[in-house]
């Protein structure tokens, strides 16, 4: 199994099961400003989405406000270095140009706005996927399918501006997602938090055409009654960090014998490998970075975290 899907990705070399992944332990950059959304850019430093903005931390480690009042969420480079931004306020996947304008790309589908982009990934023909949960009030829900029913579900933006869903009711509320650069496979976090909901982390395959296989829907972790998967990245060796869990259980809906808050690390077969924990509640999402790319930065109840890891992340954008 593991030898098959290591040959559908390229940029993948073997991966031994005992190779290290993490390098040393998490240490705290931050106390506050990084909800979300953390990306990295080779001269701006790290940019994350906290307190309603995207806050920058530039290469000497200063905090400054890069966009007020973004309201954003999820953020992605493409790989032309425009920044792509998942406005859950505002309901728009959203792109900075070259030139500093903001360009909507996509708001409503089939006439109706979206719920709450939350975060995003972009294939090798530059087509853009992101998810669409509502959390919190569901009262102002636009999204529904033929039969009524409210959808929570992903979209695929086209590079002509066309918006197509390719997934409906196949997970119950979708959060963090990224597809592999060989466009093989699309990873879906199924993140609702409420009593009874899914906490888990899907493969589907991907088509040629930027449609999914459902049939090949994948379970690969179920995060049980804990908190479940938002964020992820990749290494460039085809290692999948997953953040997600919960340090102190919130009962009746989330509940934890033991902490387990941190970033989950799987095998290009699918298989958990690594665990590191972070000290505190919620692990949201990370990112890599650093002037090798081997320095991944999580963040966590607002707080921004960094670790060293043995691989480099993959990154889309890698200019200057």
């Amino acid at each position: 199994m593991l030898c098959s899907l290591l040959a559908g990705l390229p940029f993948v070399s073997a991966v031994a099961a005992d190779d290290p992944v993490f390098l040393s332990q998490p240490e705290m950059l931050q106390d506050h400003g990084a909800g979300e959304g953390p990306v990295w850019h080779p001269r701006l430093g790290l940019l994350t989405s906290g307190e309603g903005n995207i806050n920058r931390r530039d290469l000497a480690g200063q905090s400054s406000v890069f966009r007020a009042d973004a309201g954003s969420n999820g953020l992605l480079f493409d790989r032309q270095g425009r920044l792509v931004i998942c406005d859950n306020q505002r309901r728009q996947v959203q792109r900075i140009e070259a030139d500093g304008t903001l360009r909507v790309l996509a708001d409503s589908y089939q006439g109706s706005r979206f719920n709450q982009p939350n975060d995003l990934t972009i294939d090798s023909k530059k087509r853009i996927y992101f998810t669409d949960p509502q959390y919190g009030d569901r009262s102002g829900m636009e999204m529904l399918d033929d039969e009524g029913q409210k959808v929570e579900g992903v979209y695929r933006i086209d590079p002509d501006g066309r918006v197509t869903r390719i997934i409906a009711h196949e997970v119950d509320r979708p959060n963090g997602l990224i597809v592999t650069p060989d466009d093989q496979f699309l990873y879906v976090a199924d993140n609702n938090n409420e009593l009874g909901g899914a906490r888990k982390l899907w493969r589907f395959d991907l088509n040629a055409d930027g449609t999914l296989d459902l049939k090949t829907q994948t379970l690969i972790y179920d995060w049980g009654t804990t908190r479940g998967p938002d964020g992820m990245k990749l290494d460039q060796q085809g290692r999948l960090y997953v953040a997600a869990g919960l340090n102190k259980p919130r009962p009746p809906a989330q509940t934890a014998d033991r902490p387990t808050a941190g970033i989950y690390v799987f095998s290009p077969a699918g298989e958990k490998i690594d665990f590191l924990s972070i000290p505190r509640d919620e692990t949201t999402n990370c990112a890599f970075g650093g002037k090798d790319g081997k320095t991944l930065f999580v963040t966590a109840g607002g707080t921004l975290w960094s670790v060293r890891t043995a691989v480099p992340g993959y990154q889309l954008f890698g200019g200057r």
